[in-house]
This record gives structure tokens, sequence and C-alpha cells, in this order.
């Protein structure tokens, strides 16, 4: 269509669309809802790992964190673990190395080693510090004669702990209690089966509740109260008898 000017006008369905009838087919069609696809997480992820099918479960490390302070007061259960190469070291010829190692090292720089048991792939102490000072040149000292002697016994080089020593304070005479019966039978959490067998003793050969007669003890007379009086406070005879064994 044309005006008399000679214009184009456009028709009615033409000028809608014109001004924007997007969505809107020319003439009397409804207009066409658009959709906009949003995401709303962001999908599955790569290599998802599930426990039990990627090999066995890595253990924990200790955090590589500043320790807190430490009191003299207070003992301290200390936990080390060894790389899986390491032989196993209730063996006799890996106990007693380490043994010697806890004769030399067993009252140095305000350090003292009081209870220990040897497990086949760690170590447990319970041990007295000044401060958390004197813990770590003491367990720094006594990490690098364990190392040396271990690595002269497998003829090989290299580090022999998988990680830093874990470490907790006791400050109660039931947290004392709790770990000395936990160090000095922890060869029964490992090994159930001695539990019948050994009924009347309950002494473990690779511990500190095994006396060697004739030989210089690798422990020490405990100093603080809570290992020497206040623990016996909240602890049964028979691990009042186990400890005094030692």
């Amino acid at each position: 269509m044309s005006d008399p000017l000679g214009r184009m006008i456009p028709r009615q369905d033409e000028e809608w669309v014109l001004r924007g009838g997007v969505g809107m087919a020319a003439g009397k069609r409804k207009p066409k809802q658009m959709h906009l696809h949003l995401p709303t997480w962001g999908g599955k992820r790569k290599r998802r790992r599930r426990r039990g099918t990627d090999g066995p479960r890595k253990l924990g490390k200790v955090p590589h964190r500043r320790r807190p302070a430490l009191s003299s007061r207070h003992p301290v259960h200390v936990t080390w673990r060894v790389l899986p190469h390491v032989w196993n070291l209730r063996s006799q010829r890996c106990f007693s190395r380490i043994r010697r190692c806890f004769q030399r090292g067993r009252d140095r720089f305000g350090f003292r080693i009081v209870h220990f048991s040897i497990q086949g792939n760690h170590i447990h102490l319970i041990v007295e510090a000044w401060d958390e000072r004197s813990l770590a040149r003491g367990m720094q000292g006594l990490a690098v004669r364990i190392a040396k002697a271990l690595n002269r016994l497998m003829q090989r080089k290299g580090a022999v702990f998988a990680d830093h020593y874990h470490a907790r304070q006791l400050r109660s005479p039931t947290q004392v209690a709790n770990a000395i019966a936990y160090v000095l039978m922890n060869f029964l959490h490992h090994f159930p089966e001695e539990t019948v067998r050994r009924a009347r003793d309950l002494r473990d050969r690779f511990s500190s509740a095994w006396p060697e007669d004739g030989t210089d003890p690798p422990v020490v007379a405990p100093r603080t109260w809570l290992l020497s009086v206040g623990w016996r406070i909240a602890c049964p005879s028979a691990l009042s008898r186990l400890a005094d064994t030692g």
C-alpha cells in the first residue's frame, strides 16, 4: 500500500513486526516463550575417589604447625611411625638396637623416657620434658640414633620415620593412667590372640614393662607428680603392678 505521495504504508501485521515483535510470527499468532538455560552446579567431578576402589587408604600425616607450649608438669604421649620399607621393629635384631638408642637418649636436654612399647611399624613413648624445645631436641636426637642404627642393620641409607612424631599432652591423672595402659598393653590391640595365652602375665617383651636383669634400663624414673603419684589414683592395682615392673 502507498499514500498519495507515493510512500509505502505497511500493513498492520507488517507494522507490528517492524516495531520489534520478536518471537511472534506475522499475523495473529501468539508469542513464543524463549528459555534461558543457566548452570545450576559444576557437573560431575573427574576421577572421584571412592574408599576401597583406588587402592589402600593413605594414613593422615601429622600437621606441620607450631606445637603448643608444654609445661614441665605434664607428661607427653608420643607416637612415631616408620616407613613401609623398614623391617619389623618387634624382631629381636631391630628391638635390640632401638633399646640401645633409648639407653643413650633416655635423659638428655631435659628430655626423659619413662615408658615405651615397640610395635611392628610404630613406637609409643611416654616422656617428660622441661618445655616444647626440650621435647623437640630430645626427639630429634633419638630419631637420628634410631635411623642410623636401623639403616646400618638394613645396609641402606635414607629416611626411616614416615612423618613427624605425634605428641599429646597428659594433663590429668586419668589421662596419664589411660596412656600408660594403652602404651604398655598396646600389643593386645594388634595381637588380640595373645590375650588368652598371656592371661597370667600381660607384660610385653618389647616394652618397658619387661625388665632385663643385668642390663642398663632404657628408661628413667619419673619426676612429675602425674607420672609418679597422680596416675595411681585413677588406675587399677593390676596396671600399677605392671608399670612398676619396668
